[in-house]
């Protein structure tokens, strides 16, 4: 059985899977990523549309929003084609549109902005008080210690990114899962990244994807898999405030203002460890409920 990788083997891996191959102008191919999972990870397919943009565009101006839509699953087995559009460059901001493409069809599109940054205005609300430490918050694999089956999962999944649930996780089944309002989590790149703003951006744009929609369950005391519900990203949106490195603890702070009709929404904040508000995200999914015995299952 192969190795699964984790720590900083797992970060070079990630970065790996980063770093797209030139094709031609504005077209880029993306190596697939050892996940163990059919389809594609939505985090990696808007981490890479993000770094194929970002290499059109000069490196003082940086990204302060995208909004993507995941259109159609895509396949891990395969590599991903990034087609990038210079919508326009402009004195002080860069816009390009990156379509993420497999079998000549487009599985992810996304809307990019990117600013030279200038002098301003600059308030930020404060982060939740009284958190634990992350040293202090057991990791995922140690909450699972008592879902063996669960924990065989997970530890055939690369781990590049080190994530510390403050609260429940719907990926524990033991126990009852209590509803919260809010979902806060600790993460990290597992290892040390490369100085390049842009990776950073990158690395926190595919774990932001890892936690939020569980947010909607956490409401609910709901989890994931059988007797839980399975989930599927819809869309993506991420603004980039402040300057940040995503080899450094940050804070994953969010909610679910709301759910109806097969989806919810999950809205996050990002804070450093000194409390500075880095990033924000929202995300729609659909929400299916799966039965706790898998039909034909006796």
């Amino acid at each position: 059985m192969t190795e699964v990788l984790v720590g900083q083997d797992a970060v070079d891996s990630l970065l790996g899977v980063l770093d797209l191959e030139l094709i031609d102008t504005g077209l880029y191919r993306g190596p697939r990523a050892e996940v163990g999972l059919q389809r594609v990870f939505g985090g990696q397919v808007a981490g890479q549309a993000l770094v194929a943009a970002g290499r059109t565009v000069p490196a003082e101006r940086r990204v302060h929003s995208l909004h993507g839509y995941f259109v159609r699953p895509g396949d891990s087995s395969k590599p991903i084609l990034y087609q990038v559009e210079n919508i326009r460059d402009g004195r002080s901001f860069s816009v390009r549109r990156t379509v993420a493409l497999q079998g000549g069809q487009p599985i992810f599109f996304m809307s990019a902005s990117f600013h030279i940054g200038e002098p301003g205005l600059d308030h930020a609300d404060p982060p939740p008080a009284d958190l634990p430490d992350p040293d202090q918050v057991p990791t995922l694999g140690e909450r699972l210690k008592a879902d063996p089956e669960r924990l065989s999962i997970w530890h055939r999944i690369p781990r590049p990114i080190d994530v510390r649930y403050l609260g429940g996780s719907g990926y524990v089944r033991s126990g009852q899962r209590p509803a919260e309002a809010r979902q806060s989590v600790w993460m990290k790149a597992d290892g040390k990244l490369p100085d390049d703003p842009l990776i950073h951006v990158c690395v926190l744009t595919y774990a932001s994807d890892l936690t939020l929609l569980d947010t909607v369950l956490s409401r609910h005391g709901a989890v994931w898999g059988p007797g839980g519900y399975l989930g599927t990203s819809l869309d993506h949106a991420l603004w980039f405030h402040r300057t940040f490195r995503a080899d450094e603890w940050f804070l994953y702070d969010a909610e679910s203002p709301t759910a109806s009709g097969g989806r919810g929404l999950a809205q996050g904040r990002f804070f450093d460890r000194d409390g500075h508000h880095i990033a924000s995200a929202t995300q729609e999914g659909l929400l299916r409920e799966t039965p706790a015995v898998p039909p034909g299952v006796p």
